[in-house]
């Protein structure tokens, strides 16, 4: 059922695309991540797909189930109170029906907003435009259907795509892709990929619609971004791996015998990690028993 709540924070959302603010995402994969970001003042969450599936030992590429994916997205969007946006990936189905089937299942965990993508299996090509906006507009007609605005950022893949050369045509497709996705019901454009300057200003120039942009070592800095006009920037799977990369450097330091520097820097304590924690108790919150 969907709620006034839910309602009202999927218009919160999509007016977060256009305050003139950027719209800083640190992607999460877990409910905790979800709690530290509404309680240090983040006005929504998004989730990583790439950093739910590598957290549960898989390789991103809808390789955990549809049913673990929902399960993650319903426990952290009912664990806060802001907007929550997920990354549904090519939304786990090839077929019209079994997209929208999908989605009302996606909605119903409490999320207000999706990524979906335009590439087919591994990256190797796209999806040809015309199916790509029918699939958004099927989405569209859905949480139309159900009385929520689902904020649809439509992916756009042509910068990461085998099938295309030149910089040039990456770019152009991109355009051509992002104007059709528009028109098709997407509310903002995920151009996937490029972080400079040179790339991003022409984007900016060429599409009306509020920008995405990943974050990367080699990409422009958040008040860069701002300047140039972009509205939106995620993080996908890099804080995930950067907190990974810590506790691999641990269990290292540990096997050699080493000090308790490598774990104790950085670390909180339990009263601080208590901040971050749910009151009461999991079937209080989730149902069952």
């Amino acid at each position: 059922m969907i709620t006034s709540e839910q309602q009202a924070q999927a218009q919160t959302l999509l007016a977060l695309h256009t305050s003139g603010e950027l719209l800083v995402l640190p992607n999460v994969w877990d409910v905790i991540g979800a709690r530290v970001l509404e309680k240090t003042g983040y006005p929504a969450i998004a989730t990583a797909s790439a950093a739910i599936a590598e957290s549960l030992g898989y390789a991103d590429g809808e390789n955990i189930r549809l049913e673990t994916m929902l399960e993650i997205l319903f426990r952290i969007s009912r664990s806060v109170r802001v907007p929550v946006t997920a990354d549904i990936e090519a939304g786990y189905a090839e077929t019209i029906d079994a997209l929208q089937e999908n989605i009302v299942q996606v909605i119903q965990t409490g999320v207000v907003g999706i990524n979906i993508e335009d590439s087919l299996a591994g990256h190797s090509a796209l999806r040809s435009i015309k199916a790509q906006c029918e699939r958004i507009a099927a989405i569209r007609q859905v949480a139309n259907t159900h009385g929520v605005h689902l904020v649809i950022n439509a992916r756009v893949d042509s910068f990461i795509s085998s099938g295309l050369d030149s910089k040039q045509e990456k770019i152009e497709q991109a355009i051509l892709r992002a104007q059709a996705y528009v028109e098709a019901g997407a509310d903002c454009i995920y151009p996937i990929g490029p972080g400079d300057r040179e790339t991003l200003g022409i984007l900016r120039e060429r599409i009306t619609a509020p920008l995405n942009v990943l974050a990367s070592p080699k990409a422009l800095g958040l008040a860069e971004l701002q300047r140039l006009g972009i509205n939106r920037v995620s993080f996908g799977p890099h804080i995930f791996r950067s907190c990974l990369a810590k506790f691999v450097g641990v269990t290292e330091e540990l096997k050699k015998f080493g000090n308790y520097e490598s774990f104790a820097q950085y670390s909180l304590s339990g009263a601080d990690v208590s901040n971050f924690l749910i009151s009461g108790k999991e079937q209080e919150v989730y149902g069952g028993s």
